[in-house]
């Protein structure tokens, strides 16, 4: 799960057209994963090292993510998550992944996964809109209106937590 992983960088920067990212370099120990999830981001991915699977719903405009289409991914290749299109990335061949993530606007539903379990997936994230608002799945099959908000998002908690006062 999120809290299984190991490092998470979280560098936040304002554009000069008030578009704010954040950028995330994150960890995740073998077998530990991302639940099936959607938030007001598109996604690019380039993976820059290891393999694995790719999972896109068919049809994300039902009620439903529905049964996945699946695509292999490896070291070098890009791929591209359209706004409302549930995706799940299956990590089980993966030495080292290391993902480039864009993220711009609407919703996405999905999941990272690391099930190799001899070594760490790792990845860079961009994302647009900080902070994140993610709607968790129990599975495929779930209703999007009875998917659970989940915010702020577990690498984000510490960064929500009320300040300690610095007063003189």
């Amino acid at each position: 799960m999120f809290q299984e992983m190991s490092a998470c960088l979280q560098l936040t920067a304002e554009c000069d057209f008030s578009w704010q990212v954040e950028v995330w370099f994150e960890t995740f120990a073998p077998g530990s994963h991302t639940p099936i999830h959607r938030h007001s981001c598109e996604e690019v991915f380039v993976v820059l090292k290891g393999s694995g699977t790719l999972y896109v719903a068919s049809n994300s405009h039902l009620k439903y993510p529905g049964q996945p289409q699946e695509f292999s991914i490896f070291t070098n290749s890009t791929f591209h998550i359209p706004v409302n299109d549930a995706h799940q990335v299956d990590l089980s061949s993966i030495q080292n992944y290391v993902l480039f993530q864009f993220s711009r606007s609407l919703l996405q539903f999905g999941m990272v996964w690391n099930t190799n379990e001899d070594e760490d997936l790792q990845f860079l994230v961009i994302i647009s809109r900080p902070p994140m608002k993610v709607f968790i799945y129990n599975d495929w099959f779930m209703p999007h209106i009875a998917a659970n908000l989940k915010f702020p998002i577990y690498w984000d908690e510490q960064c929500f937590q009320t300040p300690a006062k610095d007063e003189l």
